[in-house]
């Protein structure tokens, strides 16, 4: 057993068991025996107490989150910065990391990816207008709730995006796997380097595996930066057209290509789950420079070529011819041989062309062309290279349209290349008047093709005046005479009057009143109405609107809104008391909210000089007042609608006689002196 499980924190926290182990803290469920609730309390590894950076890492979770409420982000309820022990508690998730879900599973459903990352994208739109950047976005800091609802969670290496600007390379910062491009080379990273991570995460839900994988992380690193994903219909065919170009466009290597806000991708994925066969067409290069083309032969013909030497001197035997006469008779053997070849080739093509014209056109014999199809006739080169073809026309039903009937000359005969070869062609069938198909259903009317033996094709054409699924007319028009089991008829069914898109109007803020006339007057219904806790907005004020505002739907589409309940959420504000210095015995502190006894306990500055204390309220400014053995120490101003707390009044503090306290109780008329 570890050193915390079974300890009480602060008097108020019961550690129950270790449930995670993170790269600088443990994590504990635990029991909150004041609100009486099971949390979660994160504390710092006790060999990152010294270490600065893991601090101000731990610290930035804690301010991270404090400004973040969001159904969607986990809750942080309480922090301790003490020099012994530094904790965070937080809202405790009965779940599993989406890491294990995926684990178990493999490969998730499309439909299951798209809910759990509209989720983890309004999370993320949430933190962003807070000016927050997540930058680990990863299946591991994922919580997947039995319900199906998702808290995107560890927000340690986020960042004020106001204040740093850059991600230092010779920090470990993320997971490898699911960083961005800017963050492997240390660039400036904003929120589209969370869009990224996103994306690479529905790449690995749709896919079943990671776009990027290596032996080492170094390696992975270097394909996040080169190296282009294969498109994840290569992987599963089942994925939607649509769904791959929402991946991709969030995986684009140059954050200007990707998606420029949560908002934007959510807009496109409502689309595509409104139409999942709906394309985006997202071109992301495109190569104007023209073709070149090289000639290689007059390349080469004009290369100054040097002539070859190999620089070797030849000596001459004794006795031997001079070199120049040597050259001269090796000319003359040379231009001999040449001319009998020249001669030779004249003799042949002259005999080869008295030949040609003694013997004519070859002989060549008739195959049969009965029952074979013409158009495979006529693709055959052979057939085509020793005859010539003419056709005629007659129609028998009992035969394919288009095959052969018959042929002259007949199968066997010897005729010469070139010879002309008539053949009959079957027109298909006896001829008929084609019967009027408008206004017939597209079923009716397949039927009545059927019954009369006619190939039929299906075209789907927008029309005003004719009701959905109704034939148009037909190609050819009613009354034209055709061939049955030979012509094909093209039918043209309505697809009913042309879709009206109109824009969702922009909802959220108003009173749900004006923002049913509001959808009313834009063509739209309104749907379903929920509500909602957790909101300072007055009651039935818009909080969301789905489909997003301005996000284009068809006419007459349902617009379902979610509205504040008008219940003011409980807003904690972290106060922290600094003790007198140099005083090493105990204290009697008292806190009161108001005239309300808040909290009380025995403090010692010499052990830790920071008191804690959560204060939780409904809206409102209350006063919070801070004794130290009966006197009044310090005055606060408590905020409950902005979350801030101002120090109003501050007092030296006065030891009571031997160290008691006071006896005064009400902390308006406690001793100040």
């Amino acid at each position: 057993m570890d050193k915390y499980t079974g300890k009480r924190l602060d008097g108020r926290y019961e550690i129950h068991e270790l449930i995670g182990v993170g790269g600088m803290a443990l994590v504990y469920r635990a029991y909150d025996i004041i609100d009486d609730r099971i949390v979660a309390i994160k504390i710092l590894k006790d060999e990152f107490l010294g270490n600065d950076d893991f601090i101000r890492r731990f610290k930035n979770e804690s301010k991270a989150i404090a400004v973040l409420s969001h159904p969607n982000i986990v809750k942080v309820f309480d922090v301790s910065f003490g020099d012994r022990i530094q904790y965070i508690v937080e809202e405790f998730i009965d779940g599993i990391t989406l890491k294990e879900y995926l684990d178990q599973q493999k490969e998730v459903k499309w439909k299951e990816a798209i809910h759990f990352t509209i989720q983890i994208l309004r999370a993320l739109q949430h933190a962003h207008e807070k000016g927050i950047v997540h930058r680990d976005i990863k299946p591991q800091n994922i919580m997947l709730l039995q319900d199906g609802t998702i808290k995107v969670t560890d927000f340690g290496i986020a960042r004020f995006s106001r204040s740093e600007t850059r991600t230092m390379t010779d920090k470990a910062i993320g997971s490898v796997h699911y960083i961005s491009p800017e963050q492997a080379r240390g660039d400036v990273t904003d929120e589209k380097a969370d869009l990224y991570s996103v994306g690479v995460m529905l790449y690995e839900m749709i896919t079943g595996c990671l776009p990027f994988e290596a032996d080492n992380a170094v390696s992975v690193a270097i394909m996040q930066l080169q190296a282009d994903p294969k498109p994840p219909t290569e992987i599963n065919p089942d994925i939607p057209d649509g769904l791959e170009e929402i991946t991709l466009k969030a995986m684009q290597k140059n954050p200007a290509q990707r998606y420029q806000s949560a908002a934007d991708m959510l807009r496109d994925i409502e689309a595509f789950r409104r139409n999942p066969s709906i394309r985006f067409q997202y071109k992301y290069f495109v190569d104007e420079k023209p073709t070149k083309y090289i000639d290689a032969i007059n390349a080469v013909k004009s290369t100054d070529m040097p002539a070859y030497n190999d620089n070797y001197v030849y000596e001459e035997e004794p006795d031997a011819v001079p070199a120049k006469q040597k050259k001269n008779r090796s000319l003359l053997v040379i231009a001999g041989i040449a001319a009998a070849f020249l001669i030779a080739a004249i003799v042949f093509g002259i005999t080869a062309l008295i030949n040609s014209f003694k013997s004519g056109p070859s002989d060549v014999t008739v195959p049969s062309f009965i029952g074979k199809a013409y158009t495979d006739i006529q693709s055959n080169p052979d057939y085509q290279k020793n005859f010539k073809f003419e056709t005629t026309t007659q129609n028998d039903a009992s035969q394919k349209a288009g095959i052969v009937l018959n042929q002259t000359p007949k199968e066997g005969t010897v005729v010469k290349a070139g010879s002309t070869i008539t053949l009959v062609i079957n027109g298909g069938g006896k001829t008929l008047n084609l019967p009027d198909l408008s206004n017939k259903t597209q079923e009716e009317a397949v039927e009545a093709l059927k019954q009369l033996n006619l190939k039929y094709k299906i075209t789907t054409v927008q029309d005003d005046s004719t009701p959905k699924g109704k034939v148009i007319n037909t190609n050819p028009t009613a009354g034209t005479q055709v061939v049955e089991g030979a012509t094909e008829i093209q039918v043209f069914v309505s697809s009913g009057p042309a879709v009206v898109q109109v824009q969702v109007p922009a909802v959220i803020d108003l009173p749900l009143a004006d923002a049913k006339t509001a959808i009313i007057a834009a063509g739209l219904t309104v749907g379903e109405v929920k509500t909602r806790d957790d909101s300072n907005k007055a009651k039935n004020t818009v909080l969301e609107s789905s489909p997003l505002p301005g996000v284009k739907v068809e006419k007459g589409s349902k617009v379902d809104l979610v509205v504040s309940s008008g219940v003011k959420p409980t807003t904690t504000v972290t106060v922290y008391v600094q003790l007198p210095k140099d005083v090493n015995h105990d204290i009697q502190l008292k806190a009161y909210l108001g005239n309300e006894l808040l909290d009380q306990k025995t403090v010692n500055p010499s052990y830790n000089d920071i008191f804690t204390l959560s204060v939780q309220g409904t809206g409102g400014q209350k006063q919070l007042i801070i004794q130290l053995d009966g006197h009044r120490y310090q005055v606060y101003t408590i905020n409950f609608d902005t979350g801030e707390s101002k120090q109003t009044e501050s007092n030296p503090y006065t030891p009571s006689s031997q160290g008691q306290e006071s006896q005064a109780s009400n902390p308006s008329t406690s001793v100040t002196s």
